[in-house]
C-alpha cells in the first residue's frame, strides 16, 4: 500500500449510501425467496443429524454466524471450514446430515473440491449464492440464490452486500424453522444458560425465594406477638393464617411503623390490622415475571403460594442479587 494523502469526503453520506446498497440487496433478496426456499427448510427440518454450513473467506464467517443461530433456536448445526474439510475434517459429515454451501460466485475452490464426496455420501446439498450459473448451485439438490446485488464497496471488490444478504438469508430460515418446530422461549433458555439473558429465562421464584424461619403468625395473635415473630423472621414482615394454615393476610414493617404512630394499643388482634389479599405468586413463576409484578405494585415482596399456603417469601433484592433484572 502506498502512501497517499486522505481523501476529503462526508463520511456520514458515505455511510448512508452504503446502508441504502444494502437495502436495495435486501429487497432483491426477498424476490428470491420461492419454493425452493420451502424445499430447504422441509429438508432441514427432515434431517436425522445436524446441519453443517461452510463457506470460504468472509463466507465463512457469515456460515459461522448462520451455523451459531440454528443451533441457538433448536437445529443442530455447526461450521466446518472448507479448506480443513479437505485435510480430514469432512469426516464431521455423515449420513444424516444436511449441508449448507456457501460462495457468492458459487465457484469455490476449496468447495469444489469437497463436491464428490458429498455425493458419495448421499448428503442433501444446500447451495447459497448470487445466482444459479456456478458450479456449486449446479451440483446442489436445492439451490438458494440473493440476487446479483451491487456491493455497497465503492470498487466492487469487499464483499458487503452479498454478506448482508446471505446473513438475512439465513437468519429467515432459522426463523422459519423456529415456528416450525414450535420452539418456545423455555427451549431457548435451555441453550442459553450462562449471561444474563440465561438467568431471566431460568431463574424461577424457588431458586431464590427465603424458606426457612419463615414469620408465619395466627390471625387471633395479638400485635405485640405479631412484632416478635417479625423480629425472629428478619424480613420485615408477618405472614397471617387461619387455622387451617392458609394464608389470609399480611402485616409489613410500614403497617407496624403506622399503626405505633397511632399508639395502637398492642394487645389488638393482627387479624384487625393486616392487609387482606396480599399480592402472591407461585415457586414455578419465572423470577423475571414475579420482580415485574413487584415493579407494577410498587411492593419489593411477595408471598410464594402452594394451594393458598405458605410456601417461601421473595424480595427483590433476592431477584436482583441473583442477577436477574
Amino acid at each position: 500500500m502506498t502512501d497517499t494523502a486522505p481523501v476529503m469526503t462526508d463520511f456520514i453520506q458515505d455511510g448512508i449510501n452504503a446502508i441504502r446498497t444494502e437495502q436495495k440487496a435486501l429487497d432483491l433478496l426477498i424476490g428470491e425467496l420461492d419454493e425452493r426456499f420451502t424445499q430447504a427448510c422441509q429438508s432441514i427440518l427432515a434431517c436425522s443429524g445436524r446441519v453443517v454450513v461452510t463457506g470460504m473467506g468472509k463466507s465463512g464467517h457469515i456460515g459461522r454466524k448462520i451455523a451459531a443461530t440454528f443451533a441457538s433456536t433448536g437445529t443442530p448445526a455447526f461450521f466446518m471450514h472448507p479448506g480443513e474439510a479437505g485435510h480430514g475434517d469432512l469426516g464431521m459429515l455423515v449420513k444424516g446430515d444436511v449441508l449448507i454451501a456457501i460462495s457468492n460466485s458459487g465457484e469455490s475452490d476449496e468447495i469444489r473440491m469437497l463436491l464428490p464426496v458429498v455425493k458419495q455420501l448421499g448428503i442433501p446439498l444446500i447451495s447459497i449464492s448470487r445466482d444459479k450459473r456456478g458450479v456449486l448451485p449446479k451440483s446442489a439438490d436445492i439451490a438458494l440464490t440473493l440476487g446479483r446485488s451491487e456491493e455497497a464497496c465503492p470498487l466492487g471488490l469487499a464483499p458487503t452486500s452479498s454478506t448482508t444478504a446471505t446473513l438475512a438469508l439465513g437468519d429467515a430460515l432459522a426463523v422459519a424453522l423456529l415456528h416450525a418446530r414450535g420452539f418456545t422461549s423455555n427451549d431457548f433458555a435451555l441453550s442459553h444458560p450462562a449471561g444474563a439473558l440465561g438467568r431471566k429465562l431460568l431463574t424461577r421464584v424457588q431458586d431464590v425465594m427465603h424458606t426457612d424461619n419463615l414469620p408465619i403468625i395466627k390471625e387471633s395473635a395479638s400485635l405485640n406477638d405479631t412484632l416478635l415473630v417479625m423480629t425472629g423472621g428478619r424480613l420485615g414482615l408477618a405472614v397471617v393464617v387461619d387455622d387451617a394454615d392458609k394464608v389470609v393476610g399480611i402485616f409489613t414493617d410500614g403497617d407496624l411503623r403506622r399503626k405505633l404512630a397511632q399508639n395502637t394499643d398492642l394487645s389488638i388482634q393482627i387479624g384487625e390490622l393486616m392487609t387482606k389479599t396480599p399480592k402472591s405468586t407461585t415457586s414455578q413463576m419465572r423470577a423475571s415475571d414475579a420482580l415485574t409484578v413487584m415493579n407494577e405494585n410498587a411492593i419489593s415482596q411477595l408471598l410464594v403460594l402452594d394451594d393458598q399456603h405458605l410456601a417461601g417469601v421473595i424480595s427483590i433484592h433476592d431477584v436482583l442479587k441473583a442477577g436477574v433484572s
